[in-house]
């Protein structure tokens, strides 16, 4: 009895429906105090992941007040920052190690 329910336990598990992955993923890259690109566009009311990822050789720290995220990336390394749902709109960002140089500009449409 108890083998009968744990198959029909696990029979129900299977046959739940896949949902489908359609998160959205922007890339972004910093290197020697600067991204690339300098502007990316990411879907309004929607959660998203933007990857950076620092190709330089020395540290660098994605931050943006606006979206009230901090990530530090070290060399060859890269980072997740889980946003979203952001408002149409337009938010900056910039790199603090680099904070003349690495600037960035996120518009949500």
């Amino acid at each position: 009895m108890r083998n009968t329910l744990l198959s029909l336990l696990f029979i129900g598990m299977s046959a739940a429906p896949a949902q489908a992955d359609t998160e959205t993923v922007i890339n972004l890259s910093v290197k020697d105090g600067f991204f690339t690109p300098t502007e990316i566009v990411g879907p309004a009311n929607a959660k998203f992941k933007l990857v950076v990822k620092n190709e330089g050789t020395t540290a660098e720290e994605f931050e943006s007040s606006e979206l009230n995220r901090e990530k530090v990336i070290a060399p060859g390394k890269s980072v997740t920052v889980f946003l979203g749902p952001l408002p149409a709109g337009t938010y900056k960002f910039e790199g603090e190690f680099h904070p003349k140089t690495a600037q960035g500009k996120l518009i949500i449409r």
